[in-house]
C-alpha cells in the first residue's frame, strides 16, 4: 500500500507540466505563485507547530535553507520555461538527468566516492540525454528549450546538494520546506522585477493551475516522496520518480496530443535506464556501506517537502 502511495504521489508530480501548459502567465510568474501558495499553505502549521524550533534555529541553518531556496526558484524557472519551447516529454526527460548532476556534484563537493558500475551508469544516462536532444532538433525542436530544461537539471540538483548538508544539520523537513519555498519566492520575486514581469493582472485561470501545482504537485506529490522515505528504501523512491517522464509524457499525449517521435522514446528509455542503474547501485552501496554511500541523497525532494523538482 505504501508502495502504491508513492506512485499515486509520482503521478500527482507529472501534472506539474500540465498545469503550466495550461496557465498563460509568464514561467517565472507561475513559478512565484506556486513557492508563494506553498509557504502561505505551510505557515499555519509552522507558527502552530513548530514554534520551539523556529526559536532555536541558528543562523548557518538559515542561510543553508535560503541558499537551497534561491536554487530551486532558478530550477523551476528555467524547467518551465523550457515548456514554452519544447515538449512535455522532452523537458520532462531532461530536467530529469538532475539525479545525475546530483551524483557528480556529491563526488566534487562532498566527497563522495563512485564505483566503477556508477559511472557506467551516469555515461548510460549522459548517452540518452544525447539521444533525446539531438531527436528533439532533428525534429524541429527548440535548443533553447533543451538548454532551459538542463539547466534547470542543474540547478535542481544544486538545491538538492545544499539541502543535503542542511538536512544534515538535523534541520525538521518541515522547517527546512518553508524556508526553501520562502526563499524560492523571493528570488523569483527579485527576478520578475528586474525583468519588469507584471505580478498581477493575469487571467483567474493563473491563480487556478498555480495553486494546483502547490497543492498536487508539491504538498501531494513531493511530501509523499518525503513521507515515503521513512517507511521504504530510498533506492525505491529514487526509482519510482522514473516514471514521472512518463506520465508526464502521457499527459501530453492525451491532453495537448503531442506524440514524442520513436529516438525521444527510445532516448527517454535509455536515460531512466541509466538512473534506475545508478540507483540500484547507491542502493546496494548504502546497504554494504551506509557511511559512505555512493550518492547520499538520491535527488530528494523534500517538501513539507521537496527534496528535488518540479
Amino acid at each position: 500500500m505504501k508502495r502504491l502511495i508513492v506512485l499515486l504521489g509520482v503521478m500527482a508530480v507529472s501534472l506539474s507540466p500540465v498545469f503550466v501548459r495550461l496557465s498563460t502567465a509568464p514561467s517565472m510568474v507561475l513559478v512565484l505563485y506556486r513557492v508563494a501558495f506553498a509557504t502561505l499553505i505551510l505557515t499555519p502549521y509552522v507558527l502552530l507547530r513548530c514554534r520551539a524550533e523556529l526559536r532555536g534555529m541558528k543562523r548557518r541553518e538559515l542561510l543553508l535553507c535560503m541558499c537551497s531556496g534561491i536554487f530551486l526558484g532558478l530550477h523551476f524557472s528555467a524547467y518551465f520555461e523550457s515548456l514554452q519551447h519544447t515538449s512535455i516529454a522532452v523537458a520532462a526527460v531532461l530536467v530529469n538527468t538532475e539525479a545525475i548532476f546530483v551524483t557528480l556534484g556529491s563526488v566534487a563537493f562532498l566527497k563522495s566516492r563512485l564505483q566503477g558500475k556508477a559511472w557506467a551508469a551516469v555515461l548510460i544516462t549522459f548517452a540518452g540525454s544525447v539521444i533525446v536532444a539531438l531527436a528533439d532538433l532533428s525534429g524541429g525542436g527548440s535548443l533553447k528549450g533543451n538548454l532551459l530544461a538542463l539547466v534547470g537539471a542543474i540547478m535542481g540538483a544544486a538545491y538538492t546538494l545544499v539541502g543535503t548538508v542542511c538536512r544534515r544539520g538535523g534541520i525538521s523537513t518541515t522547517m527546512y520546506t518553508y524556508f526553501l519555498y520562502m526563499a524560492a519566492a523571493l528570488t523569483v520575486l527579485v527576478l520578475s522585477l528586474f525583468s519588469g514581469l507584471s505580478l498581477t493582472g493575469y487571467e483567474p485561470v493563473n491563480l487556478l493551475t498555480t495553486l494546483g501545482m502547490a497543492v498536487f504537485c508539491t504538498l501531494m506529490g513531493h511530501s509523499v516522496y518525503s513521507w515515503g522515505l521513512k517507511y521504504l528504501p530510498a533506492s525505491f523512491i529514487a526509482t519510482a520518480k522514473l516514471v514521472e517522464p512518463v506520465f508526464a509524457a502521457v499527459w501530453g499525449l492525451i491532453l495537448f496530443r503531442e506524440r514524442p517521435a520513436l529516438l525521444v522514446v527510445a532516448g527517454g528509455a535509455v536515460v531512466i535506464l541509466g538512473i534506475a542503474l545508478y540507483s540500484k547501485i547507491a542502493g546496494e552501496e548504502q546497504t554494504e556501506q551506509p557511511a559512505q554511500n555512493v550518492m547520499e541523497t538520491p535527488n530528494e525532494e523534500v517538501a513539507g517537502g521537496e527534496t528535488r523538482g518540479k
